[in-house]
């Protein structure tokens, strides 16, 4: 069972469920079809009796009877004739109907109960059972009332097998006809069932093809629809988009961080190799080793960054959230760099307290660093960095401004990229990776950061964070 296509399994059980409802409804047929027919038997009895009422009738004398011009049969009884029309039907749909007298004696008609019925008197109007030699019977009796009829009764029998009959057949016709109606029923299912899944089929070979030829540009192409596969097939096409992107980011970053170790690492083998190669002074020795110090500094910094993005993408929990002042980080991060001095750039900034948020200080206090550090890099000699904290709406704002030497237009875009850096001539004054650890910084606290820039004229970082709260206080004096 567990090997079955889903569209069998769906068969299988629409079939079951099919036989079980098809078994119900036999058992109801059987037992309502013969409670329906022998009510039905009943009903002709006494409808076939009421029939036979008119068409016996009483002339006084023989001269009348010819008088009334339709002679069919004639008896003598009493001091008269009756005249039975030959509508009498003695036998119809199994109903034997007889004319007896007062004391048993058959008249006219048959009587297939011998002398047991009319031993059991007759009874007016009232549908009786008589078990005649283990058979049952159904009796009706009708006193007939016309003038010179008097003492006269018609009785009506039949067998209760005669709606038996009728029964059986209808269950030789049940039990043909519906195991036909299940057996179409389940083609008709298990065609509908292929049809409704063939998306899934879809989908089933769309992701062999791209597991075998491990290819995430492949997608999943059903054509037009609304329903849950196709809406299915839409969300699996954007997984695919997802970890396509995810892939080739991996396999860029994977590229750009063996590029910027293999720099240093070559820097440092060349240099051991140099040194090595003859006997040399002390001083050159020393020489030698700050270069390699250099080098080794410089790849131990972009391992850390390197793990750090890794604890980020994975969402680990060694970063506790908690509730702090983003005013506090502020104070404490500007306070601290600008002692640095850094090309005579006065550094000023603006925060007011009680901007509650939910975040890691370790890394909001780096995202700040990171975006101060890029301010100074690509700052003009003598210039400004100012940091403002405000509130939009339910936001905080963090933003960073500078009169530097500004940001391209198409490069805008860019700079959160992993080892990419705008200013090609300083590239050995970073390693491209600040930009890119603010951002993914912001997406780890649900925040956004955007820049606005003008060439030549400065850039603006500005950082969103959801508000826990927001205290108002006083200006500070």
């Amino acid at each position: 069972m567990k090997n079955l296509s889903i569209r069998l399994k769906i068969t299988l059980w629409f079939s079951a469920v099919l036989i079980f409802v098809a078994a119900l409804a036999f058992v109801a047929v059987f037992f309502v079809s013969d409670a329906v027919l022998q009510k039905g038997v009943r009903d002709n009895l006494v409808g076939t009796v009421e029939d036979n009422v008119g068409e016996v009738r009483y002339f006084s004398s023989y001269q009348e009877m010819e008088d009334s011009g339709h002679v069919d049969l004639y008896l003598s009884y009493r001091e008269g004739y009756l005249e039975i029309d030959d509508d009498f039907l003695n036998l119809v749909n199994g109903i034997c109907t007889g004319l007896f007298q007062e004391d048993g004696t058959l008249l006219y008609g048959e009587n297939p109960l011998g002398g047991v019925g009319t031993a059991a008197g007759f009874t007016e109007d009232v549908v009786q059972k008589l078990d005649v030699k283990g058979e049952i019977f159904y009796i009706y009796d009708r006193r007939l009332e016309r003038e010179g009829q008097e003492g006269l009764w018609l009785r009506g029998m039949v067998s209760r097998r005669q709606g038996e009959v009728q029964l059986n057949a209808i269950v030789r016709f049940s039990l043909v006809v519906l195991p036909l109606l299940v057996a179409l029923a389940a083609l008709v299912g298990y065609l509908i069932a292929r049809k409704a899944l063939r998306p899934v089929q879809e989908i089933e070979n769309a992701a062999r093809r791209i597991s075998q030829g491990k290819d995430l540009k492949g997608r999943i192409v059903l054509g037009p629809g609304g329903d849950e596969l196709h809406r299915l097939a839409e969300t699996f096409n954007g997984m695919l988009e997802r970890l396509d992107s995810a892939f080739e980011a991996q396999q860029q970053f994977i590229s750009d961080a063996s590029h910027e170790l293999r720099t240093p690492m070559s820097v440092i083998l060349a240099q051991c190799e140099f040194t090595l190669e003859k006997e040399r002074e002390a001083r050159e020795y020393e020489k030698a080793l700050k270069v390699i110090w250099r080098q080794g500094r410089k790849m131990s910094r972009l391992i850390a960054v390197l793990l750090d993005f890794s604890r980020l993408e994975q969402k680990a929990r060694d970063f506790v959230m908690e509730k702090l002042d983003l005013a506090e980080v502020v104070e404490s991060v500007c306070g601290d760099m600008a002692l640095l001095k850094e090309k005579e750039i006065t550094l000023a900034w603006e925060a007011q307290p009680g901007f509650i948020v939910r975040g890691n200080r370790e890394l909001l206090s780096r995202l700040l660093v990171n975006l101060l550090s890029n301010a100074y890099r690509y700052g003009r000699e003598q210039g400004h960095i100012w940091v403002r904290l405000s509130r939009k709406g339910n936001r905080a704002e963090l933003s960073v401004e500078d009169n530097g030497i500004g940001i391209e237009p198409e490069q805008q875009e860019k700079i959160f990229r992993r080892f990419y850096q705008a200013d090609a001539s300083r590239t050995g004054q970073g390693n491209g990776l600040g930009l890119a650890m603010v951002k993914e910084i912001a997406a780890f606290h649900g925040g956004e950061i955007r820049v606005e820039s003008r060439p030549g004229q400065g850039s603006t970082f500005i950082l969103t964070l959801e508000l826990e709260s927001y205290a108002v206080h006083a200006p500070i004096a």
